[in-house]
């Protein structure tokens, strides 16, 4: 299963266990747990301090457990971990083989500290670029606290669980049997939510920190180009940002970044991450801006407010938000909210699998989705406000051949309907016409574009009526010593390489606005 030019690879990798492992693997007669069986077989022959053994006492099957002689580790994949789950799984092995987390001391300490029992399942899909952060969260504390269990569960082996549990998107966190959390989630978040205490804690460090010099608000591809280039002028330099990598975390594929034929959105966030990490910038992840107040003065200190109560203080400010999903805003819509309605179809897709879907936005994006989504769909439906489509001729030609496709345009969404459970249809109304007509169905793919997030900076600089900060060709906004880069300025053509190079132009007009002060 593994291929050639991998093996060698792993092989390095398992160099780093210290300690025996053994992969305990609980089997049915099904196919799967052939394939399953064979993986783990082949992983256990590249190290002489991996075994596998058929042990068949868990009742999900397919499934394995990690497990270290002499250690109490609750640590299974009720999955056969490909796709983005395979680092997943090489990492857990790692660490429940005694090679260290990359994490700071700090976390590790509060997670070894954890007082308590805590029995976790994640659902999620072999697509979804947001679930292996939470996997890999929970896999890394099942490693170091025995009070702790995890099992990562892929939705489409256990398509019963899902259904009996409503999962209609990933992922999907249950502990000790409740709902704990839906989607994307930190170590240092989850850790946070376990503990009450934490957040006070963290806005006081927070608030005790002493003013920068650039602070950059923002950790995607905009922010983290501001930061490199504003610590690369040996000034002092912060960054704050909700989760690093931003909007690019949910890019499935990414083709046209220069000199880089290909990589995953992921990846690249990752990628982006290592090297800010290289330099002297204050990381604050994990943290939401909610107020930006310039300086009152010439010469005078910005002050950044965050969600928590923290505040920071800076000479200059580089704002670098980016966007989200934009909302239809209509009846359903946030009832249904991972109950059916979705904004991913790359993470939530497999879940709908044999299903009837509705796909709103006739886009790039919108057409991309709606072709994605008919390869695992019964049936899709796309609505488009206007009159005619607006992708690319090549991506509407591939979608009109689809059998399982239908295309409704001059149609607008008037309600999401559903049983209070879940998504059971949609209205829409008929443009020309006015009639009101409704689609029996179990998903909405809400694909309408990108809306800036920048509420929190209502007064603090001059946003347009499309909610995006006003800036200049050197990055200044309305304010004296804020700047501005990426997604969510005036800037045209929303792009991962025109972002990063308007996040360094930020920083350097910055520099020299420090140089001129």
């Amino acid at each position: 299963m593994l291929d050639a030019a991998l093996k060698p690879q792993l092989q390095a990798y398992f160099a780093r266990i210290v300690t025996p492992i053994t992969l305990r693997a609980s089997l049915d007669d099904g196919e799967k747990s052939a394939e399953l069986a064979e993986l783990l077989q082949e992983v256990a022959s590249l190290s002489d301090k991996i075994s596998y053994i058929r042990s068949d006492d868990d009742s999900r099957r397919p499934s394995f457990a990690i497990a270290r002689e002499g250690a109490d580790i609750g640590l299974r994949f009720a999955a056969i971990p490909g796709g983005h789950e395979f680092n997943s799984f090489v990492l857990a092995l790692l660490h429940v083989g005694g090679h260290p987390p990359k994490e700071d001391e700090e976390t590790l300490a509060r997670i070894k500290a954890l007082d308590g029992d805590y029995r976790f399942e994640t659902y999620f899909s072999l697509t979804c670029q947001n679930c292996p952060e939470v996997v890999q969260a929970l896999d890394t504390m099942a490693a170091l606290n025995p009070r702790v269990r995890h099992v990562a569960i892929d939705g489409g082996l256990f398509p019963r669980e899902v259904e009996e549990r409503g999962i209609m998107a990933v992922p999907a966190v249950f502990l000790n049997g409740e709902p704990f959390q839906h989607g994307r989630a930190t170590l240092e978040q989850i850790l946070d939510k376990l503990d009450a205490g934490a957040g006070e804690k963290k806005a006081a460090a927070i608030s005790a920190k002493a003013p920068f010099d650039v602070l950059v608000v923002g950790g995607g591809p905009a922010g983290a180009a501001a930061a490199v280039y504003a610590a690369r002028k040996g000034v002092r330099t912060g960054l704050v940002a909700e989760r690093f990598g931003g909007q690019v975390q949910d890019t499935a594929g990414i083709e046209n970044f220069i000199s880089v034929p290909h990589t995953e959105g992921p990846h690249m966030a990752a990628a982006l991450e290592r090297h800010v990490a290289e330099y002297s910038v204050d990381v604050m992840n994990g943290q939401t801006a909610a107020a930006l107040a310039p300086a009152a003065e010439a010469g005078g200190l910005a002050e950044l407010r965050l969600a928590n109560g923290a505040s920071l203080k800076s000479k200059t400010v580089i704002l670098a938000p980016g966007a989200r999903w934009r909302r239809i805003n209509v009846p359903g819509e946030t009832e249904y909210m991972t109950k059916g309605v979705a904004y991913c179809p790359h993470c939530d897709g497999p879940l709908f699998k044999g299903k009837r879907v509705a796909v709103i936005g006739g886009g790039n994006s919108g057409v991309e989705a709606a072709i994605d989504l008919a390869g695992l769909a019964s049936h899709v439906t796309l609505i488009e406000f206007d009159n005619k489509l607006r992708a690319d001729g090549i991506l509407q030609d591939k979608l009109r051949s689809l059998p399982n496709v239908t295309i409704l345009v001059f149609a607008q969404t008037m309600e999401i309907l559903g049983d209070g459970a879940r998504v059971t249809g949609l209205t829409y109304r008929e443009r020309e016409s006015g009639e009101m007509r409704n689609i029996v169905l179990e998903g909405v793919f809400v694909q309408i574009g990108l809306l800036p997030n920048t509420e929190w900076l209502e007064g603090a600089v001059t946003l347009t009526r499309y909610k995006e900060i006003e800036v200049d060709r050197r990055c200044h906004t309305s304010a004296p010593g804020i700047f501005a880069a990426g997604d969510a300025t005036t800037v045209p053509y929303k792009q991962i390489v025109i972002a990063m190079g308007e996040g360094a132009t930020a920083a350097l007009s910055a520099f020299d606005h420090l140089v001129r002060m």
